[in-house]
């Protein structure tokens, strides 16, 4: 496992990735940092949990409008396909996660 500090919105956070996935994962913080710095900046949403949720929101909005591989939207993809995927997001974040809160 790979040891990545990171910063999101001038917090610090250290997270742990599998060899190869840094690029991906340092690619993921820097959006979600950009998209929460935006909330911040917007001056309409106040207080980091509410930024955070709402920065959620919205990439997971983005998310579901995005086209599925097969070419429709993913609401057209089977309920399997979407549970497997996120199963495979919730595996990577558990692992990113989950050695920075035994830190403290």
């Amino acid at each position: 496992m790979i040891h990545l500090d990171v910063t999101i919105m001038g917090t610090p956070y250290r997270l742990v990735c599998k060899e190869g996935e840094q690029a991906t994962l340092r690619e993921a913080v820097s959006y979600l940092d950009a998209r929460m710095t935006a909330l911040r900046d917007s001056g309409k949403v106040k207080g980091n949990d509410r930024i955070a949720v709402m920065a959620a929101i919205s990439v997971a909005a983005e998310f579901l409008s995005v086209k599925s591989p097969q070419g429709g939207p993913l609401s057209d993809m089977s309920i399997l396909e979407v549970k497997q995927k996120l199963s495979a997001m919730h595996t990577v974040l558990d692992s990113a996660l989950t050695p920075q809160e035994n830190l403290f």
